[in-house]
């Protein structure tokens, strides 16, 4: 590994102290806890942009966290850092996410407001510190501190008013939000990118939002059409378009690589430590490419994300959570049992929203929908698996 990688034999521990493995890395088992999590299953019923039961070809949170992990160990590899840490805070950096994907977090966010908001980065550090609760030592996963790092502060430095979950959290155990996170968490944050940016013109592409001529109207895709059409003339359209967004994922992959390599020699980092204190992230696209990706992404919000039909669907979910909060604020008794003694413990309105919050933001579209549905005898207007989208 490279001098500026965090090596497993220098991790910073656990919170509370274990047996080391005798043939997995600490980081290794950071992220076999994290695949093993009730959280991470959930993610399989999440949305990334599209409601889980839209189809089955579209992406979800747990899908979406495979990719980014995919392509976490390939760049991460290529850098000389440590793989297994890069792989596990990309497979981590979802888990707080709420059902709806971002339009749910928006709502609870909002309803929250008195309560000290929602963020679903500082959500998913509460799930691996304190939610998950399956080992009998502790609370959470007990993760190394560099895995907790890097889920705390993968899209860099966090300053100014912190997340509650965060703050409370940090107070006990310093995470340094100050300063920028490991190459590896930088990895895993631009991956991200790198996975969404791909699937989300390939989910887009298949849901009927936009032709395959509007998108080769953009940077790098139309250069990856027309490279396609060289090599296989006349080929089918599924395949076409599959061979042309392969070529689009290796583009932004292998210029992460070249702008990192770049940056690295430059700053010269003689460790991790220094890499985190150098003041700005090196682990990140050309000047060039960031520019094409912001044209597309201007394309996809215009006709994806703001589609009418996304659109209506938002309206939807964002009265599925709005109807939830208040009436388990209101009514305790129908949380499951397991959440009731929290909140008979809960000391003020705060506490109780904030588990409230907790129970919402876990569970999955279906079970949210499910839940509506039962206390409020309608399902949700639009919300029927078999229209929208195939």
């Amino acid at each position: 590994m490279a001098r500026y990688a965090c090596s497993p034999q220098g991790s910073r521990g656990r919170r509370f102290e274990e047996a080391e493995s005798a043939f997995r890395s600490p980081f290794q088992r950071d992220r076999d806890r994290i695949i093993h999590a009730g959280a991470f299953r959930r993610l399989k019923h999440k949305t990334q942009v599209f409601i889980e039961h839209e189809g089955d070809y579209f992406r979800t949170r747990l899908t979406h966290s495979i990719e980014v992990a995919q392509v976490a160990r390939t760049i991460a590899r290529a850098l000389g850092l440590n793989e297994d840490l890069a792989e596990a805070v990309a497979l981590a950096h979802d888990l707080g996410h709420t059902p709806f994907g971002h339009t749910g977090e928006d709502a609870l966010n909002a309803l929250m407001a008195p309560y000290g908001g929602f963020d679903h980065n500082a959500q998913a550090l509460k799930i691996v510190t304190s939610l998950e609760r399956n080992y009998a030592g502790f609370d959470g996963l007990n993760l190394t501190w560099e895995t907790l790092e890097g889920i705390a502060k993968h899209n860099g430095p966090v300053k100014g008013d912190l997340p509650f979950a965060l703050a409370e959290y940090n107070a006990g155990h310093d995470l340094e939000l100050g300063t920028h996170a490991s190459g590896e968490a930088q990895v895993a944050a631009v991956s991200d990118d790198v996975a969404y940016n791909n699937h989300d013109l390939a989910d887009g592409l298949r849901a009927g939002l936009f032709s395959d001529d509007e998108a080769a109207e953009l940077p790098i895709i139309g250069a990856a059409f027309a490279a396609v059409d060289r090599l296989y003339p006349d080929l089918e359209t599924k395949r076409r378009r599959a061979e042309a967004l392969r070529r689009v994922f290796g583009v932004m992959v292998s210029d992460v690589i070249t702008e990192a390599e770049m940056r690295l020699a430059e700053a010269d980092v003689a460790d991790v430590a220094a890499l985190r204190n150098f003041g700005q992230p090196v682990v990140q696209f050309s000047k060039a490419l960031f520019a094409d990706l912001k044209e597309i992404r201007a394309f996809l919000f215009s006709r994806m994300y703001r589609a009418p039909a996304v659109v209506e669907m938002r309206k939807e979910v964002t009265k599925v959570i709005e109807e939830l909060f208040p009436t388990y604020m209101a009514h305790p008794e129908m949380l499951p049992a397991e959440w009731k003694d929290d909140v008979a413990a809960a000391q003020d309105e705060t506490a109780r929203a904030r588990l409230v919050a907790d129970y919402i933001a876990g569970m999955t579209d279906r079970f949210a929908l499910m839940q509506h549905g039962q206390i409020f005898g309608t399902e949700a207007k639009g919300l029927d698996p078999a229209q929208t989208f195939k």
